[in-house]
């Protein structure tokens, strides 16, 4: 196990998401879609976040359980998303971040929601989205798989080496009257792309950045104009599910 997959490399990957203004400002706006999900979530049951990585979403959510299925060392529970280790309707939300492409059978992922959330139970979905400029960058650029193509599961080759960039798009849009035959029990509510430039500009999780503090500001109201005229430009999107009762 090496790079990004090494548990070892929390401290530098949360170091490097603290230092880069934007991506940090990034996750936080993350973050702040995940506290409006809960808000619309039913009161009572347990939060959790799946592939939590280095990210500190618990900082700002008392209550979340941070969970990952690398062992990093500021997290509260190591798990397989295809197997959560919860008792049925326990859940009010689940949320996750750049994490459902790396599922290699996201069938059993949501059939797990579907069983471990409540009635009125939440699911929030942030994700990569193949618009306009981010297929593209997805396909020819990103170091990650891109198969718009395949079905919805494929063969891993670790953690986070195994994933498919179209992964989202494909479950809830090429494939969403599936969905709906499969999962009777959540609903899509919303499938909305944003952000179509900052998080590449950014640098991610890399050393690099193309976007200093001081055009953040800029940038946000470009990316906002983007999403708002030409939806598909989105290169992220938030997927917000919910258990029916």
């Amino acid at each position: 196990m090496n790079g990004l997959a090494d548990p070892a490399r929390d401290r530098e990957l949360r170091s490097r998401i603290h230092g880069k203004y934007a991506l940090n400002a990034l996750y936080r706006q993350v973050y702040a879609a995940y506290a409006a999900c809960i808000a619309r979530a039913p009161a009572g049951g347990r939060i959790l976040e799946i592939g939590s990585g280095a990210g500190f979403a618990a900082d700002g959510l008392p209550g979340l359980i941070a969970s990952d299925i690398l062992a990093y060392a500021h997290l509260d529970l190591v798990l397989d998303a295809r197997r959560l280790p919860f008792a049925a309707g326990t859940l009010r939300a689940i949320l996750m971040f750049n994490a459902f492409h790396h599922i290699p059978d996201v069938g059993a992922l949501l059939a797990e929601c579907e069983r471990v959330l409540r009635p009125g139970g939440r699911v929030l979905i942030v994700d990569q989205h193949p618009g306009v400029i981010g297929g593209p960058i997805l396909r020819y650029v990103h170091r990650e798989p891109f198969r718009p193509e395949a079905g919805w599961t494929f063969e891993s080759s670790g953690p986070l080496a195994g994933a498919n960039g179209a992964l989202c798009w494909i479950v809830f849009q090429r494939d969403r009257a599936i969905f709906v035959q499969r999962f009777p029990g959540l609903t899509i509510v919303r499938y909305q792309p944003h952000t179509p430039l900052r998080y590449w500009l950014s640098g991610g999780l890399t050393r690099w950045t193309l976007l200093p503090r001081m055009l953040y500001g800029a940038a946000s109201a470009v990316d906002r104009l983007l999403a708002a005229a030409w939806p598909d430009t989105g290169s992220f999107v938030d997927v917000e599910l919910v258990r029916r009762g």
